[in-house]
């Protein structure tokens, strides 16, 4: 395996898979192929994988269903890739569980981007070579948050989040009672400009919702300052 990780690129397009592969390559990553969201989900049991890199529009199994399944039990970044470019086609790749979205044709120097920002968080965060930065959980009534191993748990279950929803958690909790405005989380989230990003952060808070939240409707700890942004109460 490349010491800078392993890549599972999944597109019935040839050109695209060549393509990837000469950039890929070239900055040190090993690749993966996958034609389909089947061959993907038969090499994931079979081999590690550090990212994926996935189409929307594919045979026998698209990107949705795919990116569905892998979600079940796997935390890795997501790239979706899709000809789509309406703003609902975006949200709705990152509601499936998808860290990114990338609109085909794109540019082979802005995928490579995005995937070394995906790779640098999720190693961070719950990488093998993650650095220990505080042994200390964060506990907000039943919430619990370990920095050091990246599990949430809510009432004593743990709670499966992406390294992106971690970070988002993250970087609530440790701002308790501070009103953190959407540019401000993207950000420091994604480590880039905001450039009008609202939607991506809103799809990321709601999936968090989902999972630590009882009532969505009417959250507990994550909640909405209209026209601001977010903030984690004290509890």
């Amino acid at each position: 395996m490349s010491a800078r990780g392993t890549i599972l690129l999944v597109d019935d397009e040839k050109e695209i898979i060549k393509l990837m592969d000469i950039y890929l390559k070239n900055e040190g990553y090993n690749l993966l192929k996958a034609s389909d969201g089947q061959e993907a989900l038969d090499i994931l049991e079979r081999h590690p994988v550090d990212l994926i890199v996935l189409d929307v529009m594919m045979p026998r199994m698209d990107g949705i269903e795919a990116c569905m399944k892998i979600r079940e039990n796997r935390n890795m970044p997501i790239i979706m890739l899709s000809a789509k470019g309406q703003d609902m086609d975006k949200i709705a790749g990152l509601s499936i569980g998808a860290d990114d979205y990338v609109t085909k044709p794109f540019n082979p120097l802005e995928l490579m981007a995005r995937i070394k920002s995906q790779l640098r968080r999720y190693h961070q965060f719950s990488g093998p070579n993650q650095p220990q930065m505080d042994e200390n959980e964060i506990e907000i009534d039943e919430l619990i948050i370990n920095i050091s191993t990246h599990q949430v748990t809510i009432e004593g279950q743990e709670v499966q989040l992406t390294p992106r929803e971690f970070a988002i958690l993250k970087l609530l909790a440790v701002n308790q009672g501070i009103v953190l405005s959407m540019e401000k989380i993207y950000q420091e989230v994604w480590n880039e400009p905001f450039m009008e990003s609202k939607n991506t952060v809103m799809v990321h808070i709601r999936r968090i919702r989902e999972k630590i939240e009882k009532d969505t409707q009417n959250p507990k700890f994550i909640k909405t300052v209209w026209g601001i942004g977010y903030k984690m109460e004290r509890l």
